[in-house]
């Protein structure tokens, strides 16, 4: 098994990432304008010259897309955590892909091969968690499992909703949601850079050690 560079990968998910961010902040606007008139038609117009029903449908691609990049990546680093560490991952591979698609399950299978790849990557895999060493990885997840349960909740009151008052509630619980939604990208943007920088240094430092091995006239 080979190493295998994630860092092209990484860019374009940050990418992706970051205009996820752009647009729950425009949807997020337009919750609070919602909230700020009972007129039902600024639902479904335009805020700030940008057509809501079109923004919604980009959005929904850009998160689909994001979320194919971002699984990929992830497979990627999970298959190189196998070559530094495969005796520290409780998982297989298959499931760096599958873990994200069992309903329920996908609240905490994905964390745990997270962190399965993060102790691998590091340059000690095997030795103790440091101190407040796994708080960008546990605060990415915690949010990003808050903004999931938070958005079921919109969408299940935007489906009851049938007066005002119901549709104030309702635009409430999905601002908070997309908030929590771009959150959850910023904290996903630091994660997909730190791990894929351990990863890209500790490739790098086992350049050397494997050269001098093989060619001990390159000491």
């Amino acid at each position: 098994m080979q190493l295998r560079n994630p860092n092209g990968l990484s860019y374009a998910v940050v990418v992706l990432l970051a205009l996820n961010i752009v647009f729950d902040l425009v949807l997020a606007a337009s919750e609070i304008r919602a909230l700020s008139g009972p007129d039902e038609a600024l639902w479904a117009t335009t805020f700030v010259g940008i057509n809501l029903n079109l923004a919604y449908s980009v959005a929904f691609t850009l998160y689909v897309a994001t979320g194919i990049v971002f699984i990929v990546w992830f497979h990627r680093l999970r298959k190189n955590a196998e070559v530094w560490a495969g005796d520290l991952q409780s998982r297989k591979p298959g499931w760096a892909i599958g873990g994200w698609f069992i309903p329920i399950a996908n609240l905490w299978i994905p964390r745990g091969v997270a962190v399965d790849i993060w102790r691998a990557s590091r340059w000690q895999p095997h030795a103790a968690d440091g101190r407040g060493e796994l708080v960008l990885l546990n605060g990415w997840w915690t949010v990003w499992v808050a903004d999931m349960v938070v958005d079921r909740i919109a969408s299940q009151l935007y489906k009851r909703a049938e007066t005002a008052d119901a549709l104030t509630t309702a635009a409430t619980w999905s601002l908070a949601g997309y908030l929590l939604d771009a959150a959850a990208a910023v904290l996903a943007i630091l994660f997909v850079r730190r791990l894929t920088s351990m990863q890209q240094a500790k490739a790098t430092g086992m350049i050397p050690a494997a050269v001098t091995k093989t060619h001990p006239s390159a000491q």
